[in-house]
């Protein structure tokens, strides 16, 4: 028996209660931006600057001792993470040692570093420190100009892509939906304080790709259903559509979530921030694929042709029922 997450021939009416979904929409929208201009982000050390700590040691690395080891010294954000490479020896044991930096100093002190260090010693005595480098603010600062460049760039080339593919109508839909889903995250991270680093940068980066393949697949369809309903109101278009991909999405969003909910449960503190953003930045995305980026469309109207039966066709705008 196949498995069936949406019953055959739905006919959900995902826009009857449309003024509240769109309400709730803009209260998280504006109360994002509110949290983002007075609470704001807690930056990891990839844009508040810090030193990083290479260890090599010929024992296997325990995260969880080395992190136990420094949070007594009381140095605020310190991310640990192993490192891999195929190039090392059996016995090469790689570990990376961020701390952020100490008040308005650009780097860690030397008194820190050795603190660190001794630290370190007394879990791993045989632990050697292979470089110490730091980032200062002004690197700091291009990368978070840069991250926010390459987020622009990436809503751009969608706004491209949809207009060309579609029309301009689908194109803003598209847009709206993925700025209210990178907004609406970088809320949550901001209301929660979860560390912001260039991880998160990545997770949205991926939540703008998933988000808009839901929402072409939607638009796809309603592509398809315009010209084959072509008397019916844009609205009943738009619900018929989305009841018709709805197992798929709920299936792709599905089987996703398991795995991201495995890597929040069992991942460890290194990538959890990551899995976090992606994790809600795809129950955002399923969400604002239908209620946003559709209901611009059902806002905006939309062009569609009407096939005569002598072959010619004529184009008008759909009535908008909304």
């Amino acid at each position: 028996m196949r498995l069936k997450l949406v019953p055959d021939n739905t006919s959900w009416d995902f826009f009857g209660r449309l003024p509240i979904t769109l309400g709730f929409s803009g209260v998280l929208f504006v109360g994002s931006i509110l949290a983002f201009l007075f609470i704001g982000l807690n930056f990891g050390i990839d844009f508040r600057g810090g030193t990083t700590i290479r260890t090599e040691a010929k024992v296997e690395i325990d995260v969880g001792a080395y992190r136990d080891a420094i949070t007594p010294l009381g140095l605020g954000d310190v991310a640990i993470s192993e490192v891999f490479d195929p190039s090392f020896d059996e016995d090469q044991h790689v570990a990376m040692v961020r701390i952020q930096a100490q008040g308005a100093e650009e780097s860690v002190s030397p008194e820190t570093i050795r603190a660190v260090e001794d630290a370190l010693r007394a879990v791993a005595p045989e632990i050697r420190f292979a470089s110490v480098e730091s980032v200062g603010p002004k690197v700091s600062g291009e990368l978070i100009m840069t991250a926010i460049y390459s987020v622009l760039a990436a809503m751009a080339a969608v706004l491209v892509y949809i207009w060309l593919r579609f029309e301009w109508q689908f194109a803003v839909g598209a847009v709206a939906a993925l700025v209210h889903d990178v907004i609406i995250t970088i809320g949550i991270f901001a209301v929660f304080q979860i560390p912001f680093d260039l991880a998160i940068i990545a997770a949205l980066l991926t939540i703008v790709g998933y988000s808009l393949n839901d929402t072409v697949v939607v638009f796809d369809r309603v592509r398809e259903n315009l010209r084959r309903f072509k008397v019916m109101d844009l609205k009943d278009v738009l619900n018929v559509s989305i009841n018709e991909t709805m197992s798929r999405t709920l299936m792709t969003s599905g089987t996703t979530l398991v795995a991201l909910i495995a890597l929040i449960v069992l991942g460890g503190d290194v990538i959890r921030g990551f899995v976090f953003a992606m994790t809600f930045g795809i129950v955002i995305g399923t969400y604002s694929s239908v209620f946003v980026a559709s209901a611009v469309l059902l806002k905006l109207g939309v062009k569609r042709d009407w096939s005569k039966p002598d072959g010619e066709a004529g184009t008008q705008f759909a009535d908008v029922d909304a």
